[in-house]
């Protein structure tokens, strides 16, 4: 029987596996090699090799409500879009909370993660670890949560740029850039337009004499900023949506990419990719733009080669005294502890069935936790495979057989490869709801909309019409929560409640029926009332009105 749990990392999925073991009653314990919580939202102001790392100025692309954990909703006095420092603040909240501290190995890094000789019988792994002196450990678990993400090895293709080795300039990976020190009337150039690539572009932009940003197949650009003013991300990511986006793909996806050219013409900034919206997954960026009209930022192609201090791009144009190139490329993952064995590939991504167990286990007691991507935050994502792999640790929820848990990885890999762009360096992406819903339902806690609509309408409507935030998967079943409900009717507060720092006042008013208005326009008067004995006061030569 599983009890002993081990938890590798202690990042945004290693805290939230942390709570999921707590809540169904298993014993984990969590290490963690460097010094704190946090993972890729602890800024660090020297790179630490094998950790993810993040520039100062990093903004999270999710507003708070929709990466909340689903019993943890963010103080309503966080911004919607929070700095990095805030996002580690809120997770030391949810640390505190639920005591999940009192789990973590800090300083202790997983060396090795082995089966143990009568696996089969036992499903219990030996890992074996090293703390920051060198001393090693092997502790026996019943099962093990990996939870170290896939931005710790920064992917440099050198050998893709012919001439770097001798380029007279400065070059390195977005992994390494912190801040635009040392860059001030530099002539820049950022290779690749993720949201890194984007952002390190526009923040290089503010002190640098030109940034010239690279972009091999182009980009869709959208800000934090929706309509209103309110997150973006709050807005067309309901159930509904989601279901007319399934109905209707094309229309859909075409119906978005005429909205995002109405702020600006992707073809006129350089930045129409060749995919379709939902096809890849967006750059959000709310500067960009700017950076692009004022000039900052100049959009280019693919670079060709480097020849000295000049980069030569496809398109036959040349950029001379380049002082620093930024390679945004991207990452490579890898679980050096893990057997490899376990790291079989389906296409790009790891066999893993829905992206959590591998088949080939006799015994279900290893699970991959955060390693996953979709329009939407990674925090639920995590959350909810967290809950259903502990469920599977205690046997309360069965796998299929091997053979049918490969046939589904391998006609997932199929679908998942006709709809998005997957590649080495994005190696998955999922459908957002449908597939927390699909887990959901493995762990018994998806939200039930038609029983809502007779129990609960006000409820139900909110659920379905409103944006789909974590906390409706903690309305019923397992590990149900009673203040899901409250969450849920008030999450447009926590989201309107930063924004309140200066309260214009309403314009008084008072009842039609008490008031006589005079209107002057050029020294003519007009009175308007209703028929009451009121008194009216002339106010001159001016455009104005006033209630006597």
């Amino acid at each position: 029987m599983v009890q002993k749990v081990a938890v590798i990392g202690a990042g945004i999925s290693g805290l939230t596996s942390i709570k999921a073991c707590l809540d169904e009653g298993l014993e984990p314990t969590c290490f963690e090699s460097s010094h704190d919580i946090g993972g890729l939202w602890r800024f660090k102001d020297k790179p630490e090799p094998g950790r993810a790392n993040i520039y100062r100025s990093v903004i999270i692309n999710s507003s708070k409500e929709i990466m909340a954990f689903s019993d943890f909703p963010p103080p309503a006095e966080l911004p919607n879009n929070m700095h990095h420092s805030e996002v580690l603040q809120y997770l030391r909240l949810y640390g505190q909370a639920f005591k999940l501290m009192q789990h973590i190995h800090f300083q202790t890094t997983v060396v090795s993660v082995r089966q143990r000789l009568d696996f089969d019988a036992t499903g219990q792994w030996e890992v074996e670890t090293e703390k920051r002196e060198g001393q090693r450990e092997t502790i026996v678990f019943d099962a093990v949560i990996v939870c170290t993400g896939h931005f710790t090895k920064p992917h440099l293709p050198l050998t893709d740029f012919p001439g770097i080795e001798s380029f007279e300039g400065r070059y390195f990976h977005s992994w390494d850039y912190r801040n635009a020190e040392g860059l001030h009337g530099k002539r820049v150039v950022v290779i690749g337009i993720g949201n890194s690539g984007g952002d390190i572009a526009v923040d290089i932009s503010r002190v640098a004499e030109k940034v010239y940003l690279s972009a091999r197949s182009g980009a869709w650009v959208v800000g934090r900023v929706g309509e209103g003013g309110l997150p973006g991300d709050l807005i067309g990511t309901s159930r509904m949506h989601t279901v007319l986006e399934n109905l209707f793909p094309s229309w859909i996806s075409t119906r978005v990419e005429k909205k995002l050219n109405k702020a600006f013409d992707h073809k006129l900034y350089g930045l129409k990719p060749n995919h379709g919206f939902y096809t890849q997954m967006p750059v959000v960026n709310d500067d960009l733009p700017a950076r692009i009209i004022s000039g900052r930022v100049q959009v280019k192609p693919n670079v060709k080669e480097f020849c000295g201090s000049s980069v030569v791009f496809v398109d036959g144009s040349i950029i001379d005294k380049v002082d620093v190139v930024v390679f945004s490329t991207g990452y490579n993952y890898s679980f050096p502890f893990l057997p490899s064995t376990l790291q079989a590939k389906s296409g790009y991504r790891l066999r893993l069935y829905k992206h959590v167990f591998p088949p080939a286990l006799s015994q279900p007691t290893l699970a991959v936790v955060g390693f996953i991507r979709g329009f939407g935050a990674v925090n639920p994502l995590a959350e909810m495979q967290a809950r259903w792999a502990t469920r599977v640790f205690k046997g309360l929820t069965t796998l299929p057989s091997e053979e049918n848990m490969i046939k589904e990885i391998e006609k997932d890999t199929i679908t998942m490869h006709k709809r998005f762009a997957c590649s080495e360096r994005n190696p998955l992406q999922v459908d957002y709801i449908p597939y927390l819903d699909s887990l959901a339902e493995l762990v018994g806690v998806r939200p039930n909309i038609p029983w809502l609509l007779l129990k609960d309408p006000r409820l139900a409507l909110q659920i379905f019409l409103g944006p789909c935030t974590p906390y409706q998967y903690r309305l019923t079943g397992p590990g149900q929560w009673a203040g899901a409900r409250q969450a849920i009717l008030t999450q447009w507060e926590r989201v309107v409640q930063p924004f309140r720092t200066r309260v214009i006042p309403e314009p008084e008013t008072r009842p039609s029926s008490t008031r006589s208005i005079i209107v002057t326009f050029s020294g003519h008067r007009c009175q308007m009332h209703n028929g009451m004995n009121t008194e009216t006061q002339y106010l001159g030569n001016s455009d104005a009105y006033r209630d006597v």
